[in-house]
Parts: structure tokens; sequence; C-alpha cells
């Protein structure tokens, strides 16, 4: 047994507190809306352009910010062109609040059926604070990645790492610890199912965004938390489009 899991069972004698801070923080938290603007978009430069879907939850959705191209969709595709440089054509599809599971079911049959070359898929913070069975997150991601390849074909898929809860500034203390912990052991447990797949990387560490990155409601990136975060991602996506062959 890791000691991450068991400083996560060791916090079990304080559900009680957890679950009224738990109550508090969604009383006080403002809801924001998702992103406005276009949910589509191009970065435009020489060459055939990548073909880019950003899929997920609220940080998907663009939560935090006021228009897609602050948030991840239109973030990553300008750090993605700058790293290959090459065009990159992007489309969100995203909603507040899903898991694994509702993504598969809500949003997969929203993704259009045409190719693309890379999805990037963000989910887990709705699945480690609702509390889903580890295995039960494994089954619903291979799902979804699996459904995912059926609809948009033989695509890349880059799954960024659970983001870690621990240092979001909304939650207190001791129920961030815990949900950080959870995040943890989500994100191993993402990991593992990674590994069995072809042409799927896992995108992280993520690092802890400053507080000063994060926008009115503490929960969610702002426009400079999604820049930093896209940063990282891109460098993944390049690696993962490139091939060992053509890095540097």
């Amino acid at each position: 047994m890791s000691l991450t899991t068991l400083r996560y069972l060791a916090c079990f004698p304080l559900l009680p507190v957890m679950a009224l801070q738990g109550r508090h923080v969604r009383r006080i938290t403002p809801v924001l809306p998702e992103a406005g603007g276009a949910t589509a978009g191009q970065i435009a430069a020489e060459g055939v352009p990548v073909r880019l879907l950003v899929l997920g939850e609220s940080t998907a959705a663009g939560c935090g910010v006021s228009d897609h191209s602050q948030g991840m969709g239109g973030q990553l595709a300008a750090a993605l062109s700058q790293q290959l440089d090459r065009p990159v054509t992007w489309r969100v599809v995203g909603r507040n609040g899903v898991t694994a599971k509702a993504t598969r079911q809500q949003l997969l049959p929203l993704v259009p059926l045409e190719p693309v070359d890379l999805v990037t898929v963000l989910l887990g913070v709705n699945d480690t604070k609702n509390l889903t069975p580890t295995r039960r997150w494994q089954a619903d991601i291979r799902r979804l990645l699996c459904d995912l390849r059926i609809r948009v074909g033989p695509a890349k898929l880059l799954v960024s790492a659970v983001p870690p809860m621990g240092s979001f500034p909304a939650l207190p203390s001791p129920l961030r610890q815990f949900l950080g912990l959870r995040a943890a052991l989500m994100d191993a447990a993402l990991r593992a199912v990674l590994a069995q797949l072809t042409d799927a990387v896992w995108a992280g560490p993520i690092g802890p965004l400053p507080p000063e990155t994060f926008c009115a409601d503490r929960f969610h990136p702002g426009a400079e938390g999604y820049a930093q975060w896209a940063e990282a991602l891109a460098a993944h996506a390049a690696a993962l489009l490139l091939g060992p062959d053509q890095r540097d």
C-alpha cells in the first residue's frame, strides 16, 4: 500500500468535518458560466494544419474566462502552433460538471464525425470530488477513449493529469488535503489505463498553479492559469505528434 493511500485513509475520521466544509464551499463559491465566443478556430501559420479537439469538464468548457480564445482551446492551439511552427485548427467540446462517464454519454455525440490529429482530454476533478471508485474511473476512461477513436479516427490522445486539488485556493483544510490525496490516487489509476493504450499519453504532472492565476471563484484557472497549463500540455502534444524520430 502506497504512502499516498495510507495518508488518504488516515483522513477518513475527518469525513464529517469535510462534508460540512464541502457544503459550505458549494454555498459560497460563485457558479461561473462557461466561456463565450466561438468554440472552434484556427491559429494561422504556414503548412498543413494540425486538427485539435479539446474534450472534457469545466476546464475544457473555459470556466473562469470570458472567451474560448483565453481558455484551453485557444491557448493550447496557440502554444502548439508555436511549438510545431504549423497552423492549428481547434474545437472545444466541454461541459461544466461532467465526469468521464457523462463525457462519454453526453459530450461524445456532440463531437463531429470527422478525423482529427490530436485529442486533448481534460477530466478528473468531478470524478475526484464525486468520490468515483478508482476502478469505475478506469473503466469509464477506457470506454471513453476507445469510443472516441471510433468517432474521430486514429488520433493521438493526450490526457491531462488529474489536477492537483490539494492546491486549489477555494478549498479549506482538511478538505483540500483530502481531495489532493484522492486526486493523486485517481491520477495513478489514469496512468495505469494509458500505459495499456497505443498513442495515448499522460500529460503531467501538473504543477500547482500560483494562487494569482486562478479566477474569481478560486477553483478554476483564469487566463494566465490556462496559459501556463496550455504551455505544459503543448510540450507533451508536440512530442506525441512528432514521434521519437523527429524530436530534438
